[in-house]
């Protein structure tokens, strides 16, 4: 991995845990994803006429991925219902890396070396420490829904990880197929929405409107990055490397929402970065 391709994952991570947490702060959660996704899909729209159409061999891909997408902005608005901002992060993200690891080598033939390997069992690990500190650190037991939502949430993302990377490989163009994937995967929120709300879309979208559209650019733009450096390298380490943004997602929900973190999640992130490192080891 060049450092060039390492800074651009970087960057995504950092944009793709600003938009969450832009989403978590929206109250309504159909309200935030509604704008964040519609504004996506308006921003492939826009994009498409200007960009290489995608090659044929790339569209099953972009259409499976596209269905991933709807249950991916399903799983995580129920996640960050039912847990708060810094626990549902990184149990989402922390899981990805361990799910694409095991797919990528299924299906791209990309069989993580012995560090990778051992990355994924640290990583394990601490992912099991968050699921057990339970939603607010405080002692009592854990919330097995939100902690079950947030590792499908990590599972989802995981699917469409490599099939996207798979996607993207045969769609000879990046921008093309980040625009037509934002247009196909994005829609189904805000359709849900409109047929929920009827009559009401546009008066409950507009209080939120300029914050969930600069989500909506933030999400585009952490996307893009990825898949731009899944050109460009294996599928597992631009997952793990864009993992790094559990440290920024545990950093902005005990900031700007004043959630407590404690010592014991505290650690268990820590061990999930750890391994992330450990899968980065032989990835240059």
């Amino acid at each position: 991995m060049t450092p060039v391709v390492a800074a651009a994952v970087l960057l995504a991570a950092v944009t793709h845990a600003s938009w969450n947490a832009i989403a978590h702060h929206i109250t309504d959660k159909l309200v935030g994803f509604t704008l964040i996704s519609g504004g996506g899909a308006l921003i492939g729209l826009v994009c498409a006429p200007f960009v290489p159409f995608p090659h044929a061999a790339a569209w099953p891909y972009l259409i499976l991925s596209a269905l991933l997408h709807v249950a991916y902005y399903a799983l995580l608005m129920r996640s960050f219902k039912l847990g708060d901002f810094g626990q549902a992060y990184p149990i989402a993200r922390g899981t990805a890396p361990l799910v694409v690891t095991v797919l990528a080598a299924v299906f791209a033939g990309e069989v993580p070396d012995g560090w990778q390997a051992a990355g994924v069992a640290v990583s394990c690990a601490g992912l099991t420490g968050l699921a057990l500190w339970g939603i607010r650190g405080s002692g009592r037991r854990p919330d097995w829904a939100a902690v079950g939502a947030a590792v499908a949430t990590g599972v989802s993302i995981a699917a469409y990880t490599v099939v996207d990377g798979l996607g993207v490989r045969a769609s000879g163009n990046s921008l093309g197929y980040i625009a037509w994937l934002m247009m196909l995967g994005c829609l189904g929120v805000p359709v849900y929405a409109a047929w929920t709300w009827r009559g009401e879309l546009t008066a409950r979208l507009r209080p939120f409107a300029a914050v969930g559209l600069l989500g909506a650019a933030l999400s585009v733009s952490a996307y893009g990055l990825v898949l731009w450096a899944q050109t460009r390298a294996d599928l597992a380490p631009i997952s793990a490397l864009r993992e790094s943004s559990i440290i920024v997602g545990a950093a902005i929900g005990t900031v700007f929402f004043k959630e407590r973190f404690g010592t014991p999640r505290l650690v268990a992130a820590g061990l999930m970065v750890a391994g992330i490192g450990l899968m980065l080891h032989t990835a240059g």
